[in-house]
């Protein structure tokens, strides 16, 4: 077992690693920046040190992350997710010094952060993909020929991308030509590489999920599905575990496929294939997550499988003490991802200091965050800044409690998407399972709630009020 690990991230996944080592009895050490000295994460790190003055630079500087490692004595690093999680090349890196990156092998990460790459892996083992572009399109000819024979509309996406960025839907030959060139652009700026893939764009389509869990002595089991369907800016807002739309032996049938899949390159870790599906509830393969995903409580509370945990053992060599008929669904859980953004202007980001913050607790109720009084909401990372997790025995029991959780839920200085989410929990076709990934585009009246004033404000206005009511 390892006695210190390195922590390359920050915010609430950084506060999760930290905890999970705690428990496992290993020292932890945390790195920051300038603006970040009195983040959660370092608190309760057992070490910590600032790397760098620019935001930006900070969890992305590969070789100095790799060489504090060492400086420190730190035998493993966990990258968390986004930054440097599914960096083949630090990875690579990591290998290269002596420290065990805590996730899969780096080629392994290379070969399904490839789209292409990772479809022809999906076709391999039986996994049905979404029709369109064997591979990387050559140019908007090849693409529009290939749009032809499958029909519109299309989906024109980044074959190394993610978060959204190199997506287009075009819904028929003007839109696929003039659009090309923007995913393109968009594609190369964010990934280094303008390559494209084509695919048949799946109307009214949900977004489902499998985590995957493998050792490194060839046992992978699946730990069902989730379902992501509800999206801002192709970014997941919502995430339920297990899914609405699968019947028990959908959910059997995909997740001998996944697990199939992941035995085919040879996974170990924690890992996610994601999945559009269609209203019958027929899966496509879209994507593997060579990493934790942000979404993993809702499956830990499901199946009662500690993932972060299982990512730090299974690196450490041990094997997993699972077998597939081992692991039992319970209950239903929702996660609503606590965002500093205001819904009402496009979520735009929404910065500034957290005034106060409460949050809700109870039975049931779990809250992953580095959030709190005091805390600076900066532009330089993402919006999010807590998760709310609930847990019950039935889908209408957990709606009612994450409703009753968000209501109670009190943070002020910044705007949020608390009310939005309120809004979505009370929502009769939410409730009915009734969404898709176009939900919040087509339910504008979601986006109509009151605007919350902090106490102090009604208390200055009457205070006003009385003063000038006296002549004061």
């Amino acid at each position: 077992m390892f006695k210190k690990v390195l922590v390359a991230n920050r915010g609430e996944i950084a506060c999760r690693i930290i905890r999970a080592c705690k428990e496992l009895g290993i020292r932890t050490v945390a790195i920051y920046n300038e603006i970040e000295s009195t983040a959660r994460h370092v608190k309760m790190a057992d070490e910590a040190y600032m790397i760098g003055v620019n935001p930006l630079d900070t969890y992305l500087n590969a070789e100095r992350i790799v060489d504090l490692a060492l400086e420190v004595g730190a035998e493993a690093i966990h990258p968390g997710y986004g930054f440097l999680a599914e960096n083949e090349h630090f990875a690579r890196l990591c290998e290269e010094k002596g420290i065990t990156f805590i996730g899969p092998h780096w080629k392994v990460i290379e070969l399904m952060g490839d789209k292409a790459r990772s479809k022809e892996v999906a076709k391999k083992v039986g996994l049905p993909t979404v029709p369109g572009s064997d591979g990387i399109l050559k140019d908007e000819k090849e693409a529009l020929h290939i749009a032809r024979e499958i029909g519109f509309p299309v989906l024109l996406k980044a074959s190394a991308g993610g978060g959204g960025r190199g997506i287009r839907i075009c819904r028929n030959e003007e839109e696929l030509l003039r659009n090309y060139e923007l995913a393109y652009n968009e594609a190369q700026k964010a990934f280094g590489r303008g390559d494209l893939l084509l695919e048949k764009y799946i109307q009214n389509p949900k977004h489902i999920e499998y985590q995957v869990l493998g050792d490194k002595y060839g046992n992978v089991i699946h730990l069902g599905e989730r379902d992501c369907s509800i999206q801002r800016r192709n970014q997941k807002l919502v995430e339920i575990a297990p899914s609405l739309l699968l019947t028990p032996e959908q959910r059997e049938y995909y997740g001998s496929l996944v697990v199939k899949a992941a035995k085919e390159i040879g996974y170990y870790s924690a890992g996610t294939m994601e999945f559009v599906a269609d209203e019958k509830g027929n899966l496509y393969f879209i994507e593997m997550n060579t990493r934790i995903q942000v979404e993993h409580p809702v499956t830990e509370m499901v199946t009662g499988v500690d993932i972060v945990k299982w990512q730090i053992l299974i690196a450490a060599g041990e094997r997993l003490p699972y077998k597939q008929e081992d692991i039992k669904f319970n209950g239903y859980s929702i996660e609503c991802r606590i965002n500093a953004e205001d819904p009402k202007k496009g979520f735009a980001p929404s910065i500034g200091t957290i005034e106060r913050y409460y949050a809700p607790g109870g039975f049931g109720i779990r809250v992953e965050h580095a959030a709190s009084r005091g805390f600076e909401v900066t532009p330089y990372y993402d919006s999010m800044i807590a998760k709310l997790i609930v847990w019950a025995p039935t889908w209408e029991d957990a709606v009612d409690r994450m409703r009753a959780a968000l209501e109670t839920y009190e943070i002020t200085g910044v705007k949020t998407t608390i009310p939005l989410l309120i809004n979505i929990m009370k929502d009769p076709d939410f409730r009915a399972g009734k969404f898709t990934t176009k939900y919040l585009e087509e339910k504008p009246h979601l986006f109509d709630y009151p605007e919350h004033r902090d106490k102090e404000d009604f208390v200055a206005i009457i205070a006003s009020a009385i003063a000038s009511y006296h002549g004061l």
